[in-house]
């Protein structure tokens, strides 16, 4: 599905497709987003462009070279966005093509950051004077999203980390599942960030020598390495909650052996006393005396009674 949007009175706006036929709209258009786009959109950009798209293996290239680089149809940018489906983050490949007079951003999933940016388009909140500075916006946005993704997995942190530290009837098997859940969140904000100081460095190089958009970007870079360090803060909370949740959880079965073994030893000298007088001998001289069964009865509960005695003692139970 192909958005057209245009610059007027320094505001970006959404153009109806109603308003003007597909060949003016291309033309005119400052800024084009392609969300999941069809063979016929991909013609069409084709054709505007001059040269072939990026597909999406072209697109998720990890290589510095494959993500930003320069040729005949603009400056281009492959910028990693965040993508949250079914309480899980994933990362998805935007493909940003920055032109004199316009950018074509090619996306192959729908995205909250895209979601939000045409939501304050629609109420003029976005303010640009060219295509270079809606990409600027665009990095911009994306950084605060994802300050505003780390904040909410920090408070889902506190959360997890009260029923580790507080709450004694918490189920640590579930506390262990949450946690592998937050650590591959957090390693996928980091992993967009990283990408996003990458893109940034390569636009300090070869945007056209516009100060504002310079200082614009030092400061999402500023921004993006307090980021990075705040990650590194959650990675490190991540693992001292999961060790913590491992030796609890090493603790209850410590308790639980430490019962069975208790439990075997008390045992262990009745059940000795009953093997003995279990025995089909011919001579057993106990076998004669009348009180002979209730006193191995009594001997049975003695020698029960006695290990015990001794580890509550020793202060082992």
């Amino acid at each position: 599905m192909l958005k057209f949007f245009k610059i007027r009175n320094g505001l970006i706006q959404e153009i109806s497709k109603e308003d003007e036929n597909l060949t003016t709209l291309q033309k005119e258009a400052n800024w084009i987003d392609a969300a999941e786009p069809d063979d016929d959109d991909r013609l069409q950009l084709k054709a505007l462009l001059r040269t072939d798209l990026p597909e999406s293996d072209d697109v998720e290239e990890i290589e510095a070279s494959a993500r930003c680089f320069v040729d005949q149809a603009g400056i281009h940018v492959h910028s990693l966005f965040l993508n949250q489906t079914e309480g899980r983050h994933k990362t998805s490949t935007v493909a940003c093509i920055l032109q004199q007079d316009r950018l074509i951003t090619i996306r192959e999933t729908e995205l909250a950051d895209f979601r939000l940016l045409r939501m304050r388009a629609r109420r003029g909140q976005i303010a640009v004077d060219s295509p270079a500075h809606l990409l600027v916006t665009l990095l911009e946005n994306k950084v605060e999203n994802h300050a505003d993704a780390l904040e909410d997995l920090h408070r889902q942190l506190e959360e997890v980390s009260h029923l580790v530290l507080e709450d004694n009837e918490s189920e640590l098997d579930v506390i262990i599942e949450k946690l592998a859940r937050l650590e591959d969140s957090n390693g996928k904000i980091r992993l967009c960030l990283m990408d996003t100081q990458r893109n940034i460095s390569f636009l300090l190089r070869h945007l056209p020598n516009r100060q504002d958009y310079s200082e614009t970007l030092r400061e999402v870079m500023r921004d993006v390495e307090t980021l990075m360090s705040h990650t590194t803060f959650l990675f490190d909370k991540i693992n001292f909650l999961m060790d913590s949740t491992q030796g609890f959880i090493n603790i209850e079965q410590n308790k639980i052996i430490k019962i069975f073994s208790i439990a075997s030893v008390v045992f262990l000298p009745p059940t000795l006393v009953a093997s003995i007088y279990g025995m089909n001998f011919k001579i057993m001289p106990e076998l004669d005396l009348s009180f002979g069964y209730p006193a191995a009865l009594g001997l049975m509960v003695f020698s029960a009674f006695a290990p015990y005695w001794y580890f509550k003692h020793r202060g082992w139970l």
